[in-house]
């Protein structure tokens, strides 16, 4: 079997927004710069600082940590927590076809004090194959797919590229 090639990063941005998505993946990286991402990467090196083993693994996925069977994943806030579960299903489905099963996820949003657990079943696996199908699509497209304004657009550090 193929494993995928996305990154947890690019499922991520598809499932905040599919341009991007194509903007990411055509070279345009952008949040680097973003005041937000560097707080969130603050956050994210700060908070559970004795668990924290980062874990690469094919440069595909980065595993915050494991622990008792349980794949954490730090995040500033929960505001764009459809993307932060599809990533960590999308960490699952992947360890999943490399043979590794019997996993659960869990979002940990410190700022928050509050936590989400995360379980891959065949329906969010469906969802993950269908949206790995629709990220090819997109990237190898030979322009941005056209999307409409919406509230998140307000602070995207791509808006310019895409609102101008």
């Amino acid at each position: 079997m193929t494993l995928p090639t996305f990154t947890g990063t690019e499922v991520g941005y598809y499932f905040i927004c599919p341009k991007k998505l194509w903007w990411f993946s055509h070279g345009v990286t952008m949040e680097q710069e973003s005041d937000r991402v560097r707080l969130g990467r603050v956050v994210h090196e700060e908070s559970y600082a004795r668990r924290r083993k980062e874990l690469n693994i094919d440069d595909r996925i980065v595993l915050d940590w494991r622990e008792d069977g349980i794949i954490h994943e730090v995040k500033l806030t929960d505001s764009m927590e459809t993307a932060h579960e599809m990533q960590l299903l999308y960490y699952l489905y992947y360890l999943k076809q490399k043979g590794v099963e019997g996993l659960r996820g869990q979002i940990d949003y410190p700022k928050l004090r509050e936590t989400k657990l995360v379980e891959l079943t065949p329906e969010k696996e469906q969802v993950i194959e269908l949206a790995l199908v629709e990220m090819r699509r997109i990237v190898s497209a030979a322009k941005a797919p056209e999307v409409e304004w919406m509230k998140i657009c307000r602070s995207c550090s791509y808006a310019e590229l895409c609102w101008g």
